[in-house]
């Protein structure tokens, strides 16, 4: 059976590394097949935001322009992925971000509209 660390930590006080808690528990007869780090892609700077405004791209067919919700303010993105709607909750990389492969985001123009990070495929995030 699959355990998530954060999951015992709301059961069980833990404040030791998850492979020094393998270690623990194995010593004390109970089995661990390993150790599973769900960040290896080594994702940085990815946010779930929600969309609150979406419009056509002005100068584009196959882009949408987006007002998204990051938490700590709204950012525009402009995006390919014309499955989006108003109120859907996606993952984003703000700007600045690290995503699976070592692809880097960073603030740019989309044919004309500041896009100030990206919406993130289950690809991109290494899933």
């Amino acid at each position: 059976m699959k355990v998530p660390l954060g999951w015992l930590k709301d059961y069980v006080d833990i404040d030791i590394p998850a492979g020094e808690l393998a270690e623990k528990l194995l010593a004390s007869g109970i089995p661990v097949e390993g150790i599973e780090n769900r960040n290896e892609a080594g994702l940085k700077g990815v946010v779930v935001g929600q969309i609150v405004k979406l419009e056509k791209h002005p100068n584009a067919d196959k882009l949408v322009v987006t007002d998204v919700d990051v938490g700590n303010g709204k950012i525009q993105i402009v995006t390919g992925a014309m499955n989006v709607r108003q109120g859907d909750k996606v993952p984003v990389a703000l700007s600045g971000a690290s995503l699976a492969g070592g692809v880097r985001i960073k603030k740019s123009n989309l044919r004309g509209i500041p896009s100030e990070g990206m919406m993130c495929s289950a690809n991109e995030l290494a899933l």
